[in-house]
């Protein structure tokens, strides 16, 4: 199966799952048609449990129970917990690339054979070996001879190296060698110089290491000092020496350079034939020089040795070998065809025992010494048959018994087998070698079982060789893609045995079947190592990848594997972003996006009209690098209205497309020098246009700024980051503007976030769910507290109402009033500034409105739930002069008031103007600000007292220090210079990184714990089935005192907020006031943990929910201000991680102070329901992490309670403060399903409402404070059908269970009361089940268990009890 195949199977497998999701969906909404929809559920169950009355209450269960899944992606593992990484250029991944490649450059040749005569210390035997380079040199004349040898050894070496210079000398005195060595290295320079020494023909070195030459007249043998010839040739040289005992010239080389101690640095390579007390082979079957034959022709040697010891040595004579016909570099003939396999071979050998560091110096850095290391290993084992022993340095652990070795005498036996019948006749057809196709079977069977935790595949080097050859190059690349597909070990494994430059030469192949699988292997290689960018510039192989993204015949996952390697080419690459822009990668990506529509999910991989989102994503991200701080590439993308096509990207589904499509706008935004001051009036036009330009970008932008998932917000933090930078300037002089102490009706001249008409918010209407003109005051006006001063003028006078701030600037509404884009010359901004930081008299700003909503939008960012997002905030008001004053956030509960900042507060002579405590303060009480740098005042004299004030403010450079600020250094302190230094301050982006990881992950196979998962669910799903059958026949169920079966003292000083029971583990979760959360086993009596929700005071957590309760369950917490903070692994100490964080209310009425938010989840379809002090219901869909819809809630009054049917998906139920209950239907055109007033006798509002237990999505369960608990059937429209007037103007909560007929209210009177779905009660709770029999306190919260008749209840003063039936406790 193709690498391509396999990846189209795996696309069409999630395309068919996304199908069945969305089908499943559709055929819930279509279920409901009308009024009447409980009807048609009612015949569906009827029809389905007709099947078999066994199996009738399993199938009707089975609705109970929801099949989706969210937040377990990718983008949720660990945004909070860690900066991800992306691509590296340095570091440990580039150990594979040869550091420094080396050559070879002369080869010295000494030959002392001294033919003819003896040396002294050698007693040959009969017959004995004479051959010298396959020369007899008996056959000639000795001189003869000589030339013939030197000649024939000459021509051996450059047929391994053939650029290298060969000198030799035959016989030589020292001199002659002292000059020869001179000279090569003269002549070699920097690159390595190889010294051969053949010392057949003089005595042995002596101990200490010296070799034997000769005195000019050959009457004495003349030693010559390793010291010396070191000296000589010195370094990178490499030194063969085929003599007997050549062990002690190694040993010689040892002492000279003590390579024994560590640190030894000197590229001295040695190979000697023998160790210090061994002789070389004399037997007649060897030549003398084996060795030499060994190490320059391995293939004859190896041939010759191996058809002696074969069944073919009878056929076949070493004539017969010495005629193989072919050329070793043609791998079609018989010659050529063994020397593929023997390299292939030899390198498997020397790649599976050597350290990676040794390999690749000894078989990747020079070609000659890595065809003589190959050879050694033949060396070593032919010289080992006859009791010798080759020995190198560095040293080699023994390799003559290698398995491989095996390999290479069967493909030898084939190859040779065919022998005489080629020679025979030169037309016959020579057949290859099974080798190859077997050894990548072998490598194929490793990878169905191997792993990062087993031995490597030995075959990798072979499937190196084999991508040589068009016939199996296909196969091998497969292959090498499953490989690689493993992890970022693999690749690095890959790369270290040399795979680089194959696959980089073959991108200039235009074969289109290995097309997907090149690209493939190529994002695997640059999801580990980005360096690789610099070779696919110089190479070309960019407009490989172009012109693959821009076929239409690739799948879209592969085609986004091209925008990734492009990308990475771009990244932080000059060079790379000019070639990609000659060759028009703009044009291509912009125009596949503008293909593409919002809001697509996955579909045929061969529609030409849909996008894959993972395509959409790359698309963006490629453009994005591609013109990040590069003014050429943004002009052209300006020029082709990139913002126009990016912006509906905005609104998809996939946050992943939403974040990479804000990174492509936020890179388009100039960076540089404020172009805007003192513009010359030749470039007014283009500014103009870029200004333009901008408004829209930043607008597009500030539209996300509330968007749900956290990684869009960063890029959003990140982009205005950009934009501060940028118009620094212009943002400092708003700032300034919104801090300054006036009235407190400045609040209401706010603009509003409400009110930016971005295209692409996704909303049906903004003003829905934004009152029109009112400042949002869940997101900036709890951050900014404005003085409480009647007036604008300061205690000493210098600042008066006749002010420009406080007639134009401030009060007549420019940059904070709606309307300021008509009065865009006025204010603050149509002066210059005579202190010397602002002069911009000719300048052109932007809208002051666009300046004011991007500084309040900044401000929503620092008081982000994600505590991430948060420091990129406050990095991006550092910016524009906002500090934050107290570094560490707190808790206390001393007299300090928690507004205050914990700093020396300044001297009475600056009330006035310096109360950073008053108008910097920052999210409530909790982040105060001050400014960095001096707030940019108007030129009037008499500012010239508040502009020393403002000036005296506390400046906090060494903030940039601290570990806890998260804050950048003061920028721009100096008038705005915009140096290298500084940009490095800005909040980087991480989109980019973090999606890179994706193509580091395996994307071919499945994950390990596969089939551990939904073993898990069936074990899960078939408990909750069983007990949803009990629970629905547990009617008589009792609830009362002596059912206590646990107590629990939270140590809350504020009380029991909210509680939750875990539906499959006894456990049992509490929050507070202070947004403390704690998790206590009941069974065990053990606190689990406890752990803070955020580090800052807040109203309390409104709501906990369990969020895919039959997978691995996540908490939702939901504060009472709207935050929303989703945790997972909660249940163990100390290691919660917050998956995502987003604020679910935006926007409330005007005068309101608090939010009271009251929130529910609804598993079946995905959807976070959340209002309060608003005029709207925002759903929200947590898979795209999206806010879907702003329901009017169609009621003047504000919503105080809201249930969700765990049922249906999109129904749900709303309680208002003044005791009516209205049924909503998501699903539905119009939302709303049925209004009624069931609290009518004394109009309280609702504090608790839930569904009826079963698959009747119109009964519902209403209670009021006034203690009336109402029973509706909305079907009917009318009161209600039954009413319990359980308490007495006390009730505090209400618990409807989810399957069985039990309900349950608590009183603040103390009391707990029980009743069924007929209103008869089943128990009344008063007293704890201790000794001593005490009252249970004030009820503040209550919750059944989802599949077990148990009740938990929480009170003020910190007490947690639970109570179970019966049948609970005996299970």
């Amino acid at each position: 199966m193709a690498l391509g195949d396999l990846m189209a199977s795996r696309y069409s497998q999630s395309s068919v799952m996304t199908a069945v999701v969305s089908n499943h969906f559709d055929e819930c909404a279509s279920s409901h048609e009308d009024a009447d929809f409980a009807s048609h559920r009612r015949d569906s169950e009827t029809a389905s449990s007709s099947h078999g009355n066994a199996s009738a209450s399993t199938t009707t269960s089975m609705e109970y129970l929801p099949q989706n899944k969210v937040l377990c992606e990718l983008r949720h593992e660990a945004f909070e917990g860690c900066v991800p990484t992306g691509p590296s250029d340095n570091g440990l991944v580039s150990k594979w690339r040869p550091k420094d490649r080396m050559k070879t450059g002369c080869v010295a040749l000494v030959l002392c054979l001294n033919i003819g005569v003896d040396p002294p210390d050698v007693i040959k035997i009969s017959p004995c070996a004479r051959m010298e380079c396959w020369i007899d040199p008996f056959s000639m004349a000795s001189r003869k001879a000589m030339e013939t040898i030197g000649k024939t050894l000459s021509s051996q070496y450059e047929r391994w190296q053939p650029k290298a210079r060969c000198r030799y000398q035959l016989d030589p005195p020292v001199e002659e060698v002292k000059k020869l060595c001179n000279t090569c290295r003269k002549y070699a320079k920097t690159e390595r110089v190889l010294f051969h020494y053949n010392g057949h023909g003089v005595p042995k070195p002596t101990a200490n290491g010296e070799i034997w030459l000769f005195n000019m007249s050959y009457t004495q043998y003349i030693p010559l000092p390793i010291s010396d010839l070191d000296s000589w040739l010195k370094t990178p040289s490499i030194y063969v020496f085929d003599c007997s005992a050549a062990g002690l010239i190694i040993n010689a080389f040892h002492e000279l350079n003590d390579w024994g101690a560590s640190g030894s640095s000197r590229d001295c390579i040695l190979l000697a034939a023998c160790e210090a007390h061994e002789t070389l082979p004399q037997s007649a079957e060897f030549p003398a020089d084996v060795f030499t034959s060994c190490l320059t022709t391995p293939i004859k040697m190896a041939l010759r040795w191996f058809c002696k010891r074969s069944l073919l040595r009878e056929s076949l004579d070493d004539s017969l070998i010495d005629k193989i016909p072919g050329r070793q570099n043609d791998r079609k003939t018989l010659l050529g065809e063994l020397n593929w396999i023997f390299t292939a071979v030899t390198d498997t050998i020397a790649w599976n025992v050597l350290p990676r560091d040794l390999f690749q110096r000894l078989f990747r850095q020079d070609l000659l010494v890595a065809s003589l290391f190959r050879n050694f290993l033949l060396a070593e084992r032919i010289m080992r048959s006859a009791n010798c022993s080759p020995i190198s340095h560095p040293m080699l652990p023994p390799t003559h018994q290698h398995h491989m070795w095996d390999a290479w005498d069967m493909a030898a036996e084939i190859c040779l087998a065919q022998l005489p019948s080629l020679i025979e006749d030169p037309n016959a057809e020579f057949v290859a070698s099974p080798f190859f196709t077997e050894q990548l079977t072998a490598f194929e069977v490793w990878l169905d079982h191997g792993s990062e935790h087993k031995k490597p595949p030995e075959q990798l080097p072979i499937v190196l060789q084999v991508l040589l050859s068009q016939s199996h190059r296909f196969r091998a690349l497969y292959l090498l893609g499953r490989f690689l597909d493993m992890g970022s070990w693999a690749v690095d494994l890959a790369l270290s045995v040399g795979i680089f430059p194959y696959v980089l030469k073959l991108l200039q192949t235009i074969t289109p079947e290995l097309r997907q699988i090149l690209v493939f292997i190529w994002t695997k290689i640059l999801a580990l190592d980005k360096s690789c960018q610099v070779d696919l510039v110089k190479d070309g192989g960019h407009t490989y990848f172009i012109r693959f993204l821009d076929s239409m015949e690739a799948y879209p996952e592969q085609r986004a594997m091209a925008a990734f390697v492009l990308a990475v080419i771009v990244d932080g690459h000059r060079r790379g972003q000019e070639v990609c822009i000659e060759a028009g990668l703009i044009h291509v990506c912009l125009k596949h996006l503008q293909g593409s529509t919002p809001n697509d999910l996955q579909v045929d991989p061969l529609s030409k009209k849909k996008v894959d989102p993972l395509l959409l994503q790359w698309l963006c991200l490629c453009m994005g690098k591609l013109w990040e701080d590069f003014p050429e590439a943004q002009i052209i993308g300006l020029r082709a209205d990139a913002p126009a096509i990016y912006v509906p990207l905005l609104s998809e589904p996939q946050p992943e497309v939403r974040a990479c499509a804000v990174f492509a706008l936020g890179t388009l935004l100039d960076m540089g020098a404020d172009s805007r001051d003192g513009v010359g009036g030749d470039d007014e036009c283009d500014d103009d246009e870029k200004s333009r330009a901008e408004i829209s970008i930043v607008s597009s932008l500030l539209s996300v700024v509330s968007d749900g998932s956290p990684l869009v917000r960063a890029e959003v933090a990140v982009a205005l980051g950009r934009f501060a930078f940028g118009h620094n300037k212009h943002l400092k002089s708003i700032a300034a503007a919104y801090w300054k102490p006036q009235s407190n009706s400045l609040l209401n001249s706010l603009p509003s976030l409400a009110n930016i008409k971005g295209t692409g918010s996704g909303f049906s209407s903004s003003n829905q769910y934004m009152p029109h003109g009112n400042i949002v005051t869940s997101q900036i006006g709890s951050l900014l507290r404005v003085g409480n001063d009647n007036s604008s003028v300061v205690q000493d006078g210098s600042v008066s109402t006749s002010s420009p701030l406080a007639n134009s600037g401030i009060m007549h509404g420019s940059p904070l009033s709606d309307d300021s884009s008509q009065h865009s010359d006025s204010g603050i901004l149509n002066r210059g500034v005579s202190n010397g930081v602002v002069n911009h008299s000719s300048s052109k700003p932007l809208d002051n409105a666009m300046y004011s909503q991007s500084v309040l939008a900044m401000c929503t960012l620092a008081k982000d739930p994600s505590p991430r997002i948060a420091s990129l905030g406050r990095r991006v008001l550092s910016i524009i002069g906002i500090e934050q004053v107290v570094a560490k956030p707190f808790k206390t509960s001393s007299s300090v008031r928690p507004g205050e900042p914990t700093t020396t507060s300044p001297s009475p002579n600056f009330s006035g103007l310096a109360r950073s405590s008053s108008w910097f303060d920052m999210n409530g009480g909790h982040l105060p600000l001050s400014f960095l740098t001096p707030p940019v005042s108007p030129p009037r004299p008499n500012f010239l007292t508040g502009m020393r004030r403002v000036y005296s403010l506390e400046f906090r450079p060494h903030l940039i220090n601290s570990p806890d600020s998260g804050l950048a250094d003061p920028l721009l302190g100096s008038g705005g210079s915009s140096g290298a230094s500084e940009r490095s301050l800005l909040p980087q982006s991480t989109i980019y990184n973090w999606s890179c990881g994706y193509f580091s992950k395996p994307l071919l196979t499945v994950s390990d714990d596969s089939e551990e998962i939904p073993a898990r669910r069936e074990e899960r799903e078939n408990f909750a089935l069983e007990h949803i059958v009990k629970c629905q026949h547990s009617s008589a169920s009792k609830l009362c005192n002596n059912n206590q079966i646990a107590s629990w003292d939270t140590k809350f000083e504020t009380g029991t907020k909210t509680i939750l029971l875990q539906p499959f583990s006894p456990i049992v979760i509490a929050a507070d006031e202070n947004e403390r959360i704690r998790i206590w086993n009941y069974e065990e009596a053990i606190l689990l943990n406890s752990f803070d929700n955020h580090d800052f005071l807040d109203k309390g957590i409104a709501k906990l929910c369990l969020v895919n309760e039959l997978d691995d369950s996540l908490l939702l917490t939901a504060s009472c201000n709207g935050n929303i903070r989703i945790w997972k692994d909660y249940y163990l100490k100390s290691k919660q991680k917050l998956v995502t964080a987003f604020s679910s209310i935006q926007g409330h009425k005007p005068g309101v102070r608090s939010l009271n938010a009251v929130v529910d989840w609804q598993q079946q379809s995905g959807f976070l329901y959340a209002s309060g002090e608003i005029s709207s219901i925002m759903l929200w869909d947590l898979d795209r992490e999206q806010l879907v819809n702003s329901i009017p809630s169609t009621s003047d009054c504000s919503i105080s309670a809201l249930a969700a049917s765990q049922v249906h998906g999109g129904q749900f139920a709303a309680g208002f403060v003044d005791g009516s209950v209205r049924l909503y239907d998501a699903r539905m055109p119009e939302m709303l399903v049925c209004e009624t007033r069931p609290h009518s006798q004394k109009v309280e509002r609702v504090v608790g409402i839930g569904f009826q237990p079963g698959l009747d999505p119109a009964k519902i369960v209403s209670a009021s404070r006034a203690g009336d608990i109402q029973f509706l059937d909305i079907r009917s429209c009318r009161d209600a059908y039954l009413t319990i007037n359980a308490h007495r103007g006390s009730l505090a909560a209400l618990a409807v269970h989810r399957h069985a007929p039990v309900i349950a209210s608590g009183s603040a009177k103390q009391l707990i009361k029980v009743f069924n779905l007929e209103g008869e009660p089943l128990g009344t709770i008063r007293y704890l089940h201790t000794f001593m029999g005490q009252k249970i306190s004030s009820v503040s919260c209550l919750t059944f268990h989802p599949y077990q008749v148990m009740l938990a209840a929480g009170a003020v003063d910190g007490c947690v009890t639970i109570y179970a039936d019966d049948n609970a406790q005996a299970r």
